[in-house]
């Protein structure tokens, strides 16, 4: 995006623009990674979940209950569907529960 341009631009491009050029999509991919992690996971996950993060296609999950990892990783193809879905793009190929 140049300094300064009379073309007129709608708000939605001109912030896509500004995320593009600054390299700022990784940042956001990650907070709404976290968002959708609490949103689609419920309370009761949510307070053995010590670490949400993205590195490359990989989802790393810490939790603090080992009954709770366990039980979630008979799941885990299901909550990579869910999360790409209520990403609105496939991020996630892989979840690994800690």
């Amino acid at each position: 995006m140049s300094k300064r341009s009379r073309d007129n631009m709608n708000l939605g491009d001109a912030i896509k623009a500004f995320v593009d050029d600054n390299k700022l999509q990784k940042g956001l991919d990650q907070v709404n990674i976290i968002h959708a992690w609490e949103e689609l996971m419920g309370q009761g996950v949510n307070q053995y979940t010590s670490s949400v993060k993205l590195k490359g296609h990989t989802l790393f999950v810490e939790l603090n209950s080992s009954v709770l990892r366990e039980e979630l990783s008979y799941g885990k193809e299901k909550i990579i569907k869910m999360m790409n879905e209520a990403l609105g793009k496939p991020l996630i190929t892989n979840l690994i529960l800690r």
